[in-house]
C-alpha cells in the first residue's frame, strides 16, 4: 500500500518542478524515518521478532532510497538530510533516527509555509 502511495506522490510531483514538488517525498522520508525509530526502540526492548524487524528495516531502506530518487533537487539540504538516513546502520539508534526525521519535518515545514 504504501509502495503504491509513494508511486502516485511521485507522479503528482512529476506535474511540477523544484522543492515543492519534493513535499510528498520529504514527508514520506520523514515518515519513514520515524516508524524506522520506533522499530529499532521496540526492537531493543525485544518487543519485536528478529524477522519482523529485518524486515521492515529493508522495507524501509527500499522506500528511502526511492524517495530519493524522486526528488527533483538531490543536492539540496532535504537531499542530503535522505542521504545521510541511507548511511545510517540498520540498528541506529532511535534519538539518532527521530533527529533526521525532525531535520524533515523542519525542512518540509518551511517549504509548506513559503
Amino acid at each position: 500500500m504504501r509502495k503504491l502511495l509513494l508511486i502516485l506522490l511521485v507522479l503528482c510531483s512529476a506535474c511540477s518542478k523544484g522543492p515543492q514538488a519534493d513535499l510528498p517525498a520529504i514527508g514520506q522520508a520523514r515518515s519513514l524515518a520515524a516508524e524506522w525509530a520506533l522499530i529499532n526502540e521496540q526492537a531493543t526492548e525485544q518487543k519485536l521478532t528478529l524477522s519482523y524487524v529485518a524486515t521492515m528495516r529493508s522495507s524501509i531502506r527500499e522506500q528511502l532510497q526511492t524517495a530519493a530518487q524522486a526528488l527533483t533537487e538531490p543536492k539540496s539540504d532535504y537531499g542530503a538530510e535522505i542521504q545521510a538516513l541511507l548511511q545510517q546502520p540498520g540498528d541506529a539508534p532511535p534519538q539518532q533516527l527521530r533527529g533526521h526525521a525532525t531535520r524533515l519535518k523542519q525542512i518540509e515545514d518551511s517549504l509548506e509555509s513559503a
